[in-house]
C-alpha cells in the first residue's frame, strides 16, 4: 500500500485549502494534525463505504472529509482557516479488519499506516 498526501500551504485567515491524501487500498482514512510543540490531535475521518465520517470539535462545519474511490483519494476541504489550524496534516490509512466503529475512528491506533504530513500555515 502506498500512501501521498499533498496540498499543504500558506493561506490567509478565513481563506481555504484542500489537502489530498491518495493511498492503494483502504478501508478508512483519517486526518490528524499536529501543531508546533503540542500533541497530534484527530482532525476527521470517513470509511471507505461513506457510511460514516467523523470530525473533531474544532473543525465541524469548517472542514469536509469526502472521498473519490475511482481515484483511491479522500480529500480533506478546509474553510474558513484560523491561524490555530496551523499544523503538519498527517494521513492515515486502516488497511486492516475491515471498517471502524464509529467510535473507533478518531482513534490513532485505528489506522495502520501513515503519511509523511504536509505543512497548513494560516498566518497574514
Amino acid at each position: 500500500v502506498q500512501l501521498q498526501a499533498s496540498g499543504g500551504g500558506l493561506v490567509q485567515p478565513g481563506g481555504s485549502l484542500r489537502l489530498s491524501c491518495a493511498a492503494s487500498s483502504w478501508n478508512a482514512v483519517a486526518w490528524f494534525r499536529q501543531a508546533p510543540g503540542k500533541e497530534r490531535d484527530f482532525v476527521a475521518a470517513v470509511r471507505w463505504s461513506g457510511t460514516a465520517t467523523k470530525y473533531a470539535d474544532s473543525v465541524k462545519g469548517r472542514f469536509t472529509i469526502s472521498r473519490d474511490n475511482a481515484r483511491n483519494t479522500v480529500y480533506l476541504q478546509m474553510n474558513g482557516l484560523k491561524p490555530e489550524d496551523t499544523a503538519l496534516y498527517y494521513c492515515a490509512v486502516k488497511t486492516r479488519g475491515g471498517e471502524p466503529i464509529l467510535s473507533f475512528m478518531a482513534e490513532e491506533r485505528a489506522y495502520d499506516l501513515w503519511g509523511q504530513g504536509t505543512l497548513v500555515t494560516v498566518s497574514s
